[in-house]
């Protein structure tokens, strides 16, 4: 087996701890190295609070993978490119659009690796779904993605600031969804978003794609937390995802699933992009959300605190 690829997590917060930290650990192609946090650590691995220190100090670490908010990521992403280091980018991947095409040309020039990551088409059902949909006409569909902004996102004001895109931040994870399953692209028609008095990025949404489909987004769900979608083909075939797309069922029947969890898929994916010399920055889920964002009308919401 080859050795082990040392990885460096930048940003300790839920996700990392939640997700990236149990992945790499379960992984035989990847090794923590390090951490960049303010004030977040994982026990046992060399911790830094600065960037550069990290990348000055440790050039045997090959790969960093960052998972701070996307506003401030880009900085981040630019000095490890810069240092000559592979980047793994939770989503979003960027707070805009230019400045995800400038990591994309600078890691291409320096013969370096540049994973966006989409964690939900990840997830177990996805790959059944879009094999079932493969070669045929959309009809209509519809996604319902609905949770609780209390339970995932506890008091982290970013989420409702300019670039933290409030609802689409969940809601991306649907159209990343989308765009992996549908046989053709869609485009976005209209949308109405739903922002607090008190916030800048709304906190409900209702949109409509081309192909009959729409969807809504909501992040005030209480009870149950619904992540469905559900597609109909010209020739009567019907798909239905649920459980974030982790279950999968063709014309009521459960598909089988794949056997990877999202995390462990993408670190798996991305140990593959870096020993073939290849990158994956597909960025068709973060376009719809500056579609959305563009063409949606605001209606304003009432007040939101925790």
């Amino acid at each position: 087996m080859a050795d082990k690829i040392k990885v460096a997590l930048v940003g300790i917060g839920k996700i990392a701890i939640d997700q990236h930290v149990p992945s790499i650990a379960t992984s035989d192609d990847w090794e923590l190295a390090g951490t960049v946090s303010r004030s977040g650590t994982v026990d046992g691995v060399p911790a830094y609070t600065d960037i550069e220190t990290m990348l000055a100090e440790r050039p045997e670490i090959g790969v960093v993978s960052l998972c701070l908010p996307p506003v401030p990521r880009f900085a981040y992403a630019a000095a490890c490119l810069r240092a000559g280091r592979h980047v793994m980018l939770e989503k979003p991947p960027g707070a805009t659009l230019a400045e995800v095409y400038a990591l994309d040309a600078m890691a291409q020039n320096a013969g370096l690796t540049l994973f966006a990551t989409w964690h939900s088409r990840m997830a177990k059902g996805v790959q059944a779904a879009k094999a079932a949909l493969a070669g045929k006409t959309i009809e209509s569909g519809h996604i319902d993605w609905k949770e609780n902004v209390r339970q995932w996102h506890p008091k982290q004001d970013w989420v409702f600031d300019p670039g933290g895109m409030g609802v689409l931040d969940p809601g991306i994870n649907a159209l990343s969804i989308l765009t992996e399953v549908l046989p053709t692209p869609v485009h976005l028609k209209s949308a109405v978003l739903h922002t607090p008095a008190n916030r800048q990025t709304p906190i409900r949404a209702e949109m409509t794609f081309s192909d009959g489909i729409t969807a809504s987004f909501d992040w005030l769900k209480e009870g149950i937390q619904t992540w469905e979608q559900r597609f109909v083909a010209t020739d009567g075939t019907t798909v239905h995802l649920f459980e974030g797309g982790n279950r999968c069922s063709v014309d009521g029947i459960a598909q089988t699933m794949s056997e990877l969890g999202e995390y462990p898929a993408l670190y798996a994916r991305m140990s593959h992009l870096v020993r073939t010399g290849t990158s994956d920055v597909d960025l068709s889920p973060m376009v719809h959300v500056s579609d959305i964002m563009t063409l949606g009308r605001r209606e304003t919401a009432p007040a939101f605190e925790w």
